[in-house]
Parts: C-alpha cells; sequence; structure tokens
C-alpha cells in the first residue's frame, strides 16, 4: 500500500485499517510459528503497512494540534 493512497482516507478508515493490519500481523506470526505460512515476506510488508498508517495519523494529530 502506496503512502498516497492511505493520504486519501478519512481517519475512521485509517484506524480500522490499523485494526485489521495488527490482527493481520498476529495470525501470520502464528501461522509462521506453526509452519503453515507459505509466504514469510507478507509479515514484513504487513508490518511496514501498518507503520505506514501510524505515521499518517500521528502526522494529522501534529497538524490539528498546531492549527488551534
Amino acid at each position: 500500500m502506496k503512502a498516497k493512497e492511505l493520504q486519501g482516507r478519512t481517519d475512521e478508515a485509517l484506524n480500522e485499517l490499523e485494526k485489521s493490519l495488527a490482527n493481520d500481523i498476529s495470525r501470520a506470526g502464528f501461522k509462521n510459528h506453526t509452519n503453515r505460512l507459505n509466504d514469510t515476506a507478507s509479515i514484513k510488508r504487513l508490518r511496514r503497512d501498518l507503520a505506514r498508517v501510524k505515521t499518517i495519523l500521528t502526522q494529522r494529530k501534529l497538524a490539528a494540534s498546531e492549527g488551534k
């Protein structure tokens, strides 16, 4: 997922995506430990996507607090 794609979403959508990605990371980690995960690179991609979402949310919070 690209950062530009995420910037067009609302805060609510990003919060839901954050929860979903965290859940997916947990599931992928469990599958990896039980040797049922075929694509181990997916964990890295999910973690980076989650970091992008959190970064955008933090930037928006900082921008909102500076605007007040």
